[in-house]
C-alpha cells in the first residue's frame, strides 16, 4: 500500500505532501473529508506497533481535554483516533511495510527516501 493519511487544510500536510514529490501510485486520503475506517487504523498499528505511535499529544482537544494527567490505554488512543481525526498524528505516510509517521524533518526525510528508492 502506498497511501497518505493527512488534512488538505493543514500547511504542514500540504506543504510536505508537496516535499516529497510522490509517484502517481501514491493514494491521499484527507482524513477531514473521509474518516479513518477501523480496518485502515488497525491496519496502521499493525505497521507502527501500536496505537499511541499513532496519536497525537499536540491535539487540541488533547489539552482542552487535560488527557495529559489521564492513564490512557491502548484502546483509549484508539478509541480517540476514531472519535476525531485531530487525534491521529499526521501525516502518516505508508510505503509497503513501511510507515511514517508526524511531520519531523528527520521522519519527513525517511519517508523521501524510502519513496524514491523502492
Amino acid at each position: 500500500m502506498k497511501k497518505i493519511y493527512h488534512v488538505s487544510t493543514c500547511s504542514t500536510c500540504v506543504r510536505i505532501i508537496k516535499e516529497l514529490n510522490l509517484p502517481s501510485d501514491f493514494v491521499l486520503q484527507d482524513i477531514k473529508k473521509e474518516e479513518l475506517t477501523v480496518k485502515q487504523l488497525e491496519a496502521l498499528k499493525k505497521l507502527a506497533g501500536s496505537y499511541e505511535a499513532l496519536f497525537s499529544r499536540r491535539a487540541n482537544l488533547y489539552k482542552e481535554r487535560n488527557l495529559k494527567n489521564e492513564t490512557l490505554t491502548e484502546e483509549d488512543y484508539k478509541r480517540f483516533i476514531l472519535e476525531h481525526y485531530t487525534f491521529l498524528s499526521r501525516p502518516v505516510i505508508v510505503n509497503g511495510n513501511n510507515i511514517f509517521i508526524g511531520n519531523s524533518k528527520k521522519t519527513v526525510a525517511a519517508a523521501k527516501e524510502s519513496i524514491h528508492n523502492s
